[in-house]
Order: structure tokens, then C-alpha cells, then sequence
């Protein structure tokens, strides 16, 4: 598994699940729509009231798990709510997944995330013998 066959694998898929942490330490996870840079940045959009949100303002640290069934990308990475320039180029990535994306931005609070990926693992159980491979990104 390299970067480009990660990346059109992440590219197949358009929902993950998405665990951070809250501030005592419980878990929490939410299925996100996301969409993915050429450099494997992860962008979903939330509202700053979520609790998705409140938990990576408070700890950045993010995993999420792409692809149901026999085949998936488990990804640890950190977090991070971009600005100016950089958020706009995120944007737009995400709008060429989500085009109703735009229509969000009226909400109140929406924003958008980026998760910098430092580790996946790529398991693939359709084959004999299972196919599982860790990247170290980053």
C-alpha cells in the first residue's frame, strides 16, 4: 500500500467514523462525509456545537475508520480547524465531494476540519491470505 493506492481507496468511499475524545476521557464517535486532498488530508465540515468539535478544539487527536464490510483504512491523525487561505483550498476540495456543502455555510457555527493523517492501516479480508498493511504518514 502507497500513497496513491491509499488515496483512491479513501477517494472510494464517502462516509467515515469519526472518535475523539471528551474532555473525561469518554468516547465518542460520529459518522462525518469527508472528502480527501491529493496530500491525504482528511475535511469534513461540523458545527462548533457539536461535541466532535468541542473534543478536537480541547485534544486534536482523531482516528476514523473509512470502508464497511471486509475491506477498510483505519486512520490516527491529528486535527485542526484551518483558516484564511488554507480553509478556502479545503473548501473547495470538500464542495467537489459535497456541492450542497456550500448551501451549509449558511448554518450557523459550521466549519470546516482537517485531519493530517500519521498512521493508517489498509486491512483487506476479501483475500487469502488477508491483505493488512500499516503506513506511517506524516
Amino acid at each position: 500500500m502507497d500513497h496513491d493506492e491509499l488515496l483512491r481507496f479513501l477517494r472510494g468511499h464517502r462516509l467515515a467514523v469519526e472518535a475523539s475524545v471528551a474532555r473525561d476521557g469518554a468516547p465518542q464517535a460520529a459518522v462525518v462525509g469527508y472528502a480527501v486532498t491529493d496530500d491525504l488530508e482528511i475535511v469534513f465540515d461540523t458545527v462548533e456545537t457539536t461535541r466532535k468539535y468541542e473534543n478536537l478544539v480541547a485534544d486534536p487527536r482523531i482516528a476514523l475508520v473509512i470502508g464497511w464490510g471486509e475491506i477498510t483504512a483505519q486512520i490516527e491523525g491529528v486535527a485542526d480547524i484551518p483558516h484564511g487561505p488554507e480553509r478556502e483550498r479545503l473548501r473547495e476540495c470538500y464542495f467537489t465531494a459535497y456541492p450542497d456543502g456550500r448551501d451549509r455555510l449558511a448554518w450557523p457555527g459550521i466549519t470546516h476540519v482537517r485531519v493530517r493523517p500519521r498512521w493508517a492501516r489498509y486491512s483487506d479480508f476479501t483475500s487469502e491470505p488477508p491483505r493488512v498493511e500499516e503506513l506511517r504518514l506524516g
